[in-house]
C-alpha cells in the first residue's frame, strides 16, 4: 500500500492515504466515500467489497515525500501524542475520511487537493500532500476592470463614434448610449449575481447560462457567442487596418476610392481605403495574431496590459485636443467647444452613404436610429472579459461584480461625456466625413493617436482570438455534442485546433472587408448571449431555490427580466431579419443538441422550475376528487413477471407497450414498481441498482414514467405498502396494471393464488381500479396493425373505465383500424330492449362510436347447439374435480388438527352450492365470449371480486375458467367514481 491506492478493504480493512490502517466501515453506514465522489443525481459509489458494477473505484495517489514517510513509518500524524485516541473518535463518525476525500483542511494542517466531480464511470485521482505551486492569480484591477475597459474602449469609439454623433445628432446619440448602457448595466448586475453563486470553471457566460438554463440552451447560446467573438475579432482587425491605411495612405496597394461630400459649399475629394487593401492587410494581420496566440496564453497575458496604455494616452490627448481646439493650428470644420455648434448638431441628419460610410445622394446604404444601434452596440460589449478569466482570478465572487460594474459605469459615463464634447467641437460635415476625427482633434501628438488606436484594436482582436477558442474548447470538453470532440483539450493544454478553426472564421469575415456589415452580426450574437445571462438570473431569482445564495445582493428578478426584454427589443430595433436568423440558428442548435447531444444533468434552473411548477400544480389540484373531465389514468404498473424473464430485462417486454396504450397521445405518467424480497438494510444497494436498471429500460421502451423498487419481507407486505403510500395528493396512481399469472398451475406455484387474490383485495380496499392483462406475450407493439373489433363485456357499473380504455386503445396506431362492440348481459329477455336503448343513448352522449348488443345469459347458453359451451365443458369438469380434491384435502387436514377449515393461513367458509353457482356462471360467460368474440383483436371483461371467505385457490379456478381459450383479454374493475361525464 505504499503507493496509496485505496482498494476494497475486504476483511483486513483499508489503508488511508497517509499510511494508517483503518477498520472497514459497515455496509449500512456507507461512510462518506460515496458522498464525495459522485456527481449530483448519480448513483452511490464506495470502495467496499462486493460493490455493484456501476460503482467507481477511487484512486488516491500520495505525494512522493509523504509516500516515503508512510513506508518508513515516520508519518507526522502517527507521532502525535494521543493520536490513536483522536483517530479512533474520527473513525467512529467517518470524519477522517470526509476530511481526506473532500479535500478539507486537515486537523494537523496538511494541505489536500480540491475535490473533483467526474462523470459517471470515470476514475478520479485525488492527490494529497503539498500541492504544486499555482500560477499567480489576478486581482480585481488587472483581472477584470482593465480587460473590460480594454474590450469596451476600442474601434467604435475611436473611428465610428464621431460619425454616429454627426448622423444621429447629440440628442439621439445620448438616447442611443443610454439605451445600450442600460442594457449592459442590467446584464452586468445579472452576471454579478450568477457569478457569485458558486465557483466558476472555464467557458465564461456559456458556463453560467448552461448551468442555469440547461445544457441545450447553454450549448446553443454558447456556440452563438463563440461565433460573435470570432466575428468580433475580424471587426477589430479591420478597424486596425483601416486606421493604418488612413495614417499611411502610401501603404495602399490598390487605388483609393474618391467620393464627393454632400452638404458642403465647395465639394472636396475625400479619400477612403480600398476594400481590397482591407482584405489583404486584414488576412495578413489575422495570420500574424494567430501565430501569437499559438505562442501561448502566458505571453498574451504579459503583453495584453500594455495595449491599454496607448488607449489611456489617446483618451487624454483627445480631451486635451477638444479643450484647446482652434487655439493652435486651426483646422477647417473644427469650431472648438461652441454652444452654437452644439445647437446645430443637436438634431439628427440621417443621410444615404456608400459602403464606406461617406455621404452620397444616391448612396446604397440608408441610415436611421435602429441601424445606428446595431453599429454602436459592439462598443459597449466586453463586459464578459472578466468572467472569461474566472480561472485566473484570486476571488471571483468579489472581483467579477466590482470590476465589471465599475468598467460599465466608467465607460458609459465616458461615452455620454464624449457625445456632448464631440458634438460641440466640430461641424456636422466634419463629423460625417472625418472618420479619424479623434486623431484630428487630439493634442499634442495626433500621429501617436493613430498608433494608439491601432494597438488598442490589435489588442482587442488578440483577446477575441484568445477567448473564442477557449470558449469552443470548454463547450467541447463538456462532452454534450459528439461533433465537437475534435476541439477537446486536456487540462492546461492550448486549444490549437479550436484556435485554427477560429482563425479561419475570422479570415472569412475579414474577406467581407466592411465594418458596417459585420457589426450588426456581432451585435446579434452578443445580445443573444446577454439575454441568456439575464434570463438565467431571472429564472434563478424567481425560483429562489435553497442553492441560490449569491454574495452579490443588489439584484432583483424584475431587473433581470427588464434586461432580457431590453436585449430582445434592441435586437428587433437593429434588424428583425437578423434577429429572426440568429434566433433560428440558436433554435436549430438547441434542437440538434436535444436530439444528438448526450444527457447532462447540471442542476439547471429548469429542473427547479419543473419542481416548483409540479408543487404549485399539486396544490392547485387540492385534496378533493378530480372532476371526470380532468381525469387522467395514472397506471401503477406492477412489474411482477409471474415467471422467468431474459437476463437484464427487469420487467415483461410488452408491459411498457401496454402502459403506453393507456395514454392519449403520450400524455400521462406511469409508475413502474417492483418488490425485492429481503431485509432493507441488506438489500438497499441492490434496490438502487435495480431501480436504475428499470428506469433505463423504461426509457428504452419510450414509455414516460418513473421506476420504484421497494424492499419488503414478502410481496404481499411490499404491495400493501406501495398501494398506500405511492404518489402525492391527486397524483397518486389510480389504476393498478399487472399480468395475469398464467403459470400458477403449470409450474405448481402454490404461493401465487394467495398473493394474487391479496393484491386484488388490497386494490379494492384502497379504492384503486384494476386492469389485469392475459395474453401479454401476444400484445402488439406500435408497428403491428390490428384489425377486427374491440369487444367489451360490460357486466357491472365501473364508472365508464372500460369504455374509456377502449377509446384510448383506438388512439394508438396498432388499434386505430378496429371497431368497438359493447356486449351488455341481461338476466332475462324482458330487460333486453330497454337496456339496449339506454346504453345506446349513454354512448351517444359520451361521443363514443360503438355497436351495442344485449345478451340474455339463460337464453344464449342453449343456442346454436351449444358448441362453445361444449368446448368449455372439459375445462369446467376439470375445475370441478380440482376444487373437490382441494376441499377434501382441507377437510382432512382440519379433522386431523381439530380446527375449522383453513386456507392461506386463515379460516374459510365454503358453501358448495355457491361454488357450483360461481363455476356455472363463469362457464356461461366464457362460452358467450368464445361465441361472439373469438376473432376480436382484444376483449375487455369486468373483473369479479374475490368471494368473501373463499380460498384463493377457488378464485383462481374461477378466473382460469373465465379466460379459457381467450387469447388476449383485459380484466377490468373500476372504482367508486366516474371517469367519464356526459356534460361539457
Amino acid at each position: 500500500m505504499g503507493d496509496g491506492d485505496i482498494e476494497g478493504g475486504g476483511e483486513d480493512g483499508f489503508h488511508s492515504p497517509i499510511g494508517r490502517k483503518y477498520r472497514p466501515v459497515l455496509a449500512n453506514d456507507r461512510a462518506v466515500l460515496e458522498m464525495s465522489s459522485m456527481d449530483p443525481g448519480s448513483s452511490s459509489s464506495s470502495s467496499f467489497p462486493d460493490q455493484p458494477p456501476n460503482l467507481r473505484k477511487i484512486n488516491v495517489t500520495a505525494s512522493a515525500n509523504e509516500s516515503s514517510d508512510a513506508k518508513g513509518g515516520n508519518s507526522p500524524r502517527q507521532l502525535q501524542p494521543n493520536g490513536s485516541q483522536q483517530e479512533s473518535k474520527l473513525e467512529l463518525f467517518g470524519f477522517d475520511s470526509l476530511v481526506n476525500i473532500l479535500g478539507l483542511k486537515s486537523m494537523t494542517g496538511e494541505q489536500v487537493a480540491p475535490p473533483s466531480s467526474p462523470r459517471e464511470g470515470e476514475d478520479i485521482s485525488i492527490t494529497v500532500g503539498q500541492p504544486k505551486p499555482a500560477a499567480p492569480k489576478l486581482g480585481t484591477m488587472m483581472g477584470v476592470f482593465i480587460p473590460c475597459i480594454q474590450s469596451i474602449l476600442g474601434i467604435i469609439y475611436f473611428i465610428r463614434f464621431s460619425w454616429i454623433v454627426g448622423m444621429a445628432g447629440i440628442g439621439e446619440t445620448l438616447v442611443l448610449v443610454a439605451l445600450c448602457g442600460t442594457c449592459t448595466f442590467l446584464t452586468s448586475i445579472s452576471l454579478s449575481a450568477i457569478a457569485t453563486n458558486g465557483a466558476m470553471k472555464g467557458g465564461g457566460p456559456y458556463y453560467l447560462i448552461g448551468r442555469a438554463l440547461g445544457p441545450e440552451v447553454g450549448v446553443s447560446i454558447g456556440l452563438c457567442f463563440f461565433l460573435g467573438n470570432a466575428v468580433a475579432g475580424a471587426l477589430y482587425v479591420l478597424g486596425a487596418v483601416e486606421t493604418f491605411l488612413k495614417a499611411v495612405p502610401s501603404a495602399g496597394i490598390f487605388r483609393e476610392t474618391i467620393t464627393q461630400v454632400n452638404g458642403t459649399a465647395v465639394a472636396q475629394p475625400i479619400e477612403s481605403p480600398s476594400s481590397h487593401d482591407l482584405q489583404i492587410y486584414g488576412i495578413v494581420v489575422t495570420i500574424v495574431l494567430c501565430f501569437v496566440v499559438f505562442g501561448g496564453v502566458k505571453m498574451i497575458n504579459r503583453v495584453a496590459p500594455a495595449f491599454l496604455i496607448p488607449v489611456l494616452f489617446s483618451l487624454i490627448c483627445i480631451f486635451l485636443g477638444i479643450f484647446v481646439a482652434r487655439k493652435d493650428h486651426p483646422t477647417e470644420g473644427i469650431t472648438g467647444l461652441s454652444l452654437e455648434t452644439m445647437k446645430e448638431n443637436w438634431s439628427s441628419d440621417y443621410q444615404k452613404t456608400n459602403d464606406a460610410g461617406i455621404p452620397e445622394t444616391d448612396g446604397s446604404v440608408s441610415w436611421n436610429f435602429n441601424s445606428l444601434v446595431g453599429l454602436f452596440f459592439p462598443a459597449v460589449t466586453g463586459i464578459m472579459a472578466g468572467s472569461n478569466r474566472s480561472s485566473s482570478l484570486k476571488d471571483t465572487q468579489r472581483s467579477i461584480p466590482v470590476g465589471t460594474l465599475a468598467a460599465t459605469l466608467v465607460t458609459s459615463s465616458l461615452y455620454l461625456i464624449s457625445v456632448i464634447m464631440l458634438g460641440a467641437v466640430a461641424s456636422r460635415e466634419k463629423l460625417l466625413t472625418d472618420r479619424l476625427l479623434t486623431a484630428t482633434v487630439a493634442w499634442p501628438f495626433p500621429s501617436l493617436i493613430k498608433i494608439g488606436i491601432i494597438l488598442s484594436t490589435m489588442g482587442a482582436a488578440l483577446q477575441s482570438l484568445t477567448g473564442a477558442p477557449r470558449l469552443l474548447a470548454a463547450i467541447a470538453n463538456d462532452d454534450i455534442l459528439p461533433i465537437l470532440n475534435y476541439f477537446k483539450v486536456a487540462d492546461g493544454s492550448e486549444p490549437h485546433v479550436a484556435t485554427l478553426f477560429t482563425a479561419f472564421l475570422c479570415i472569412g469575415c475579414v474577406v467581407i472587408g466592411n465594418l458596417d456589415l459585420i457589426t450588426p452580426t456581432v451585435t446579434m450574437f452578443f445580445l443573444l448571449c446577454y439575454s441568456g445571462v439575464n434570463l438565467s438570473c431571472f429564472l434563478l431569482d424567481l425560483l429562489d431555490a435553497p442553492s441560490w445564495r449569491p454574495r452579490w445582493k443588489f439584484h432583483h428578478w424584475s431587473m433581470s427580466l427588464i434586461g432580457a426584454l431590453l436585449c430582445i427589443v434592441i435586437m428587433f430595433l437593429i434588424s428583425w431579419s437578423f434577429t429572426v436568423v440568429s434566433l433560428a440558428l440558436a433554435s436549430l442548435i438547441y434542437k440538434y443538441v436535444s436530439i444528438k447531444g448526450k444527457a447532462g444533468d447540471w442542476g439547471d434552473g429548469f429542473k427547479s422550475a419543473y419542481f416548483q411548477l409540479a408543487l404549485r400544480s399539486l396544490r392547485s389540484l387540492g385534496a378533493s376528487q378530480v372532476h371526470p373531465k380532468n381525469w387522467y389514468p395514472i397506471p401503477l404498473v406492477f412489474c411482477r413477471p409471474w415467471g422467468k424473464l431474459p437476463e437484464n430485462v427487469p420487467c415483461h417486454p410488452k408491459l411498457a407497450d401496454f402502459a403506453n396504450c393507456m395514454k392519449k397521445k403520450g400524455r400521462g405518467m406511469s409508475i413502474f414498481v417492483s418488490i425485492l424480497d429481503g431485509d432493507y438494510h441488506e438489500c438497499a444497494e441492490d434496490a438502487k441498482a435495480s431501480c436504475k436498471q428499470l428506469s433505463t429500460y423504461i426509457d428504452y421502451k419510450n414509455c414516460e414514467g418513473v421506476a420504484e423498487i421497494v424492499v419488503a419481507p414478502n410481496m404481499s407486505e411490499g404491495f400493501r405498502g406501495i398501494i398506500q403510500t405511492m404518489g402525492l395528493g391527486n397524483l397518486k396512481p389510480n389504476i393498478v396494471v399487472m399480468r395475469y399469472p398464467e403459470i400458477w398451475r403449470r409450474e405448481n406455484l402454490t404461493e401465487i393464488p394467495a398473493t394474487f387474490v391479496g393484491i386484488i383485495n388490497d386494490c379494492i380496499v384502497a379504492n384503486k381500479a384494476v386492469v389485469i392483462v392475459k395474453g401479454l406475450d401476444e400484445w402488439p407493439n406500435e408497428y403491428q396493425k390490428q384489425y377486427g373489433t374491440i369487444d367489451l363485456y360490460w357486466i357491472v357499473r365501473d364508472g365508464g373505465l372500460m369504455l374509456l380504455l377502449s377509446q384510448l386503445l383506438l388512439t394508438k396506431d396498432s388499434f386505430e383500424s378496429c371497431k368497438i362492440q359493447v356486449f351488455c348481459l341481461a338476466e332475462d329477455d324482458a330487460d333486453a330492449e330497454g337496456l339496449k336503448a339506454d346504453v345506446k343513448k349513454f354512448l351517444y352522449d359520451l361521443r363514443m362510436q360503438a355497436e351495442v348488443f344485449v345478451i340474455t345469459m339463460m337464453g344464449d347458453a342453449q343456442m346454436d347447439g351449444g358448441s362453445p359451451q361444449d368446448e368449455s365443458l372439459e375445462a369446467f369438469t376439470s375445475a370441478q374435480q380440482r376444487i373437490a380434491d382441494y376441499l377434501t384435502q382441507m377437510k382432512s387436514e382440519a379433522e386431523k388438527e381439530g380446527t375449522p377449515l383453513m386456507a392461506d393461513g386463515k379460516p374459510v367458509v365454503v358453501n358448495e352450492k355457491q361454488v357450483e353457482k360461481f363455476l356455472d356462471t363463469t362457464l356461461k360467460l366464457n362460452s358467450t365470449i368464445l361465441r361472439y368474440s373469438r376473432m376480436a383483436a382484444v376483449v375487455l371483461v369486468s373483473l369479479p371480486p374475490p368471494p368473501v371467505s373463499h380460498p384463493a385457490y377457488f378464485y383462481m379456478e374461477y378466473m382460469d375458467l373465465l379466460l379459457e381459450n381467450v387469447p388476449r383479454i383485459l380484466i377490468v374493475r373500476g372504482y367508486r367514481r366516474d371517469v367519464v361525464t356526459l356534460f361539457t
